[in-house]
């Protein structure tokens, strides 16, 4: 109670010192109030984790806390400085904050050689538990950055990061992706946190949150990202690869070889990962313990620990912070400063609450997807074959009604061959492209039909006989209404006759030529209106049905007439 009184005490001095400062600085403008804020509530505070990516599980989305990330990284002794960020990623409950815990202890022992700490000194730092369930979500920084000052005497900023664990039973693959892309995207150093071995599923896991941190940058660079580790927790094999960096050198380059007999599918992983990172490394660190592992209380006290993992973990530990090893953070081979970072974090985390990145798929699901559009595909191409034997190509004019029972049936057909194709999705998932292939089909008939129509002879005629019908009224309608003295009505209905003729023969030399065949596509389009949707449509189509059948029938009576003529004079040489 003496120490909630004494906190309370402080926020209040807290708060008083800061309403003083504001009303102090008011009229030396807003950026002043600004940095006084960022000041004020950085220094005064304990250092502690800083929430800047926050996860929102309903809808599966990221959304970033501009104002905390400012108030970390826009104090005015670093924000000019250039950063180094160290991330931790990889899958859940692995101990990602806990070896972010002991990063923290290096960097506020000055790079003294007792930095691990006392041997009953409890952890502190970023949040960790034992236990199965997750920890850590989205994405926090410690609240204070470290200023180091390099060997050539430069200082730069330390910032260390910690990421929500990939895999767990609440995340979908795309806010793994997202999650493991961004602090990639924004990390100088990503130690992918892995357990026990480099497994296949690992690196692909790698390959496809990689690229999909690619996809979201605006130039892609030769090779977009600057330093991976991975960190090979619980290894038991030291008997192959001893521990530390030289085995995991050694065991890293026999997993990421690509060879001859491999499957393509295994080289491009490979090619991948070593195209994307500027240098990769691998640490082999040993288990830490029963203790650890089992005891629900152990809070991190390194006499629960064991040797070989407090020995490896003082080789691990300046391996990334040195102040001689520390990689500051590029983007297009320019040094960012704090400052920059911020501007970073707010452009990638926009195109990821976006739509234009595709979402990233597990390997079910795009596998079945894969399967359904093969399946979509042969049966929409065996329609397409049937259809070019009935009314493609050089195939005579059919009746509509004819070509539409043809549709049917070869539509039938084709869905029973999808439906036949064994498919992994199941039923729900198998029928949103059974209905894909219905719509496809419909659009595929579509064309058919126009195809069909432009090989019947009257319907090419359609738009001349409506443009010379048009004409016709209007010389009519021209020569009653001038004959009454309703001149205006008169020159109008010149004026659309005009339009018309001009309109026929401009259609005439389009199809003669072929040039402009947009023009002439409205033409028909306007033309195909009158013919359809005017009241005098029923007067103009059954005329022209009528001239139609008339043609049809002295045609028919023309041949008729032919071959008796023919059978007569083959009747008469006979008889000769």
């Amino acid at each position: 109670q003496n120490k909630m009184a004494e906190g309370n005490a402080k926020r209040s001095r807290l708060q008083v010192n800061c309403n003083k400062e504001m009303n102090h600085i008011y009229s030396e403008g807003e950026s002043q109030m600004e940095d006084v804020l960022v000041n004020s509530e950085v220094f005064t505070d304990e250092p502690h984790p800083v929430q800047i990516v926050l996860a929102h599980e309903d809808d599966h989305d990221f959304e970033l806390d501009e104002k905390a990330l400012e108030q970390v990284l826009l104090q005015k002794h670093i924000r000019d400085l250039n950063i180094v960020v160290v991330s931790v990623a990889g899958a859940f409950r692995k101990g990602k904050s806990f070896l972010l815990d002991f990063m923290l202890r290096y960097m506020y022992s000055k790079n003294s050689s007792t930095w691990i700490g006392g041997i009953n000194e409890p952890l502190t730092g970023f949040t960790w538990r034992g236990g199965c369930e997750r920890e850590t979500t989205g994405i926090q920084i410690w609240s204070e950055v470290f200023v180091v000052e390099k060997p050539n005497g430069t200082k730069v900023a330390v910032l260390l990061m910690d990421t929500q664990g990939a895999f767990d039973s609440q995340s979908t693959i795309k806010d793994c992706a997202t999650v493991f892309a961004l602090s990639t995207m924004t990390s100088s150093v990503q130690v992918y946190n892995l357990s026990q071995n480099i497994q296949e599923d690992d690196l692909q896991h790698l390959q496809l949150f990689t690229e999909y941190g690619r996809l979201a940058m605006e130039e892609v660079y030769q090779k977009p990202f600057q330093t991976l580790m991975l960190l090979i927790r619980d290894w038991s094999y030291p008997y192959e690869h001893q521990y530390g960096l030289e085995g995991g050198r050694k065991f890293l380059e026999k997993r990421l070889q690509v060879k001859q007999n491999q499957h393509e599918e295994l080289q491009n992983v490979r090619k991948h990962i070593h195209s994307c990172f500027s240098n990769l490394g691998c640490f082999l660190l040993p288990h830490p313990g029963l203790k650890v592992a089992t005891n629900p209380s152990f809070d991190g006290r390194l006499i629960d620990i064991d040797e070989d993992f407090k020995k490896e973990l003082q080789n691990l530990v300046p391996l990334l912070l040195a102040p001689g090893k520390l990689v500051e953070k590029e983007i297009g081979g320019s040094k960012l400063t704090c400052r920059d970072l911020v501007e970073y974090f707010k452009a990638y985390i926009k195109i990821y609450q976006g739509e234009e990145l595709p979402h990233p798929k597990s390997m079910l699901q795009a596998t079945a997807e894969a399967n359904n559009l093969a399946a979509v595909a042969v049966s929409k191409d065996t329609y397409s074959k049937s259809m070019e034997l009935i009314c493609g190509g050089d195939k005579p004019y059919i009746a509509p009604s004819d070509l539409e029972r043809k549709h049917q049936d070869l539509k039938e057909s084709s869905i029973k061959h999808f439906r036949s194709v064994k498919k992994m999705g199941g039923e729900d998932f198998c029928r949103r492209y059974q209905d894909q292939l219905e719509a496809e089909i419909e659009e595929i008939y579509a064309n058919f039909v126009k195809h069909n129509d432009g090989k019947n002879i009257f319907y090419a005629a359609r738009t001349p006989a409506t443009l010379f019908a048009v004409m016709f009224a209007m010389y009519i309608i021209s020569g009653l209404t001038g004959f009454i003295g309703l001149n205006s009505i008169s020159s109008l209905c010149n004026l659309i006759m005009g339009v018309a003729l001009l309109s026929l023969c401009t259609w005439a030399y389009i199809k003669y030529s072929g040039e402009f065949r947009e023009i002439g596509t409205i033409i028909d389009q306007v033309a195909e209106t009158l013919w359809e949707q005017r009241s005098p449509r029923k007067v103009f189509s059954k005329l022209f049905d009528v001239c139609r059948r008339r043609m049809i029938h002295r045609a028919c009576a023309s041949a008729q007439r032919q071959r008796l003529r023919l059978s007569s004079n083959n009747n008469k040489k006979k008889k000769y």
